[in-house]
């Protein structure tokens, strides 16, 4: 089996600061490279995103199949499910789960919802969607290849729950970036 970050501490703690600063500053490309060597099927960005958030005591749904699967287990020590329903932490390699079908959380306890690591093929942030909101000062670019067609509207949805909602972190490679359910998204007219 393929080792988790080299050095387990500081590994943890640059995934950790790559997804702050992704989550504080939605649609802002952030580099992850705390993971250097995941199972194939699995991007070093969205491989460490998880092992960084997962724990034993949460639960992962993951389509990851084979040693990527089993890679996610052994490291995360997470409890895998079947259902994407339950799951706290969700990461898509290949078909994400509709949004709506995912735990959106209480509105007593919004930080119950899921939080959905998604495999994508490229990212750019030189154009693409208009993004704002909190964490945008003005308004962000973002461009994505990889996600479903109806993506945007799935996530209009997901922000109209707020403040329950489900955070999304996009990656490709070793880059990562995030779209917290308070996003604004729109696209060119």
């Amino acid at each position: 089996m393929k080792p988790g970050f080299t050095d387990p501490v500081f590994g943890a703690q640059s995934g950790f600061a790559a997804l702050m600063n992704a989550m504080a500053r939605p649609g802002r490309i952030q580099e992850c490279a705390a993971l250097r060597e995941p199972p194939p099927g699995l991007h070093p960005a969205a491989a460490a995103a998880l092992l960084t958030l997962a724990d034993a005591e949460t639960l992962v749904w993951t389509d990851a199949e084979g040693e990527a699967r089993d890679w996610i287990a052994f490291h995360t020590g997470a409890p895998l499910v079947e259902d994407p329903a339950r799951a706290q932490f969700l990461l898509a390699t290949r078909a994400m789960p509709p949004m709506a079908s995912l735990d959106f959380g209480t509105d007593e306890t919004p930080q119950d919802s899921a939080t959905l690591i998604v495999q994508v093929a490229a990212m750019d942030d030189s154009a693409g969607w208009h993004l704002t909101g909190p964490g945008i000062q003005h308004e962000h670019r973002l461009a994505v290849t990889g996600l479903p067609a109806d993506f945007v509207a799935q996530s209009v949805s997901n922000r109209a729950q707020f403040p329950r909602g489900v955070d999304v972190v996009l990656c490709a490679g070793t880059r990562l970036a995030a779209l917290p359910r308070t996003t604004r998204i729109t696209e060119d007219r």
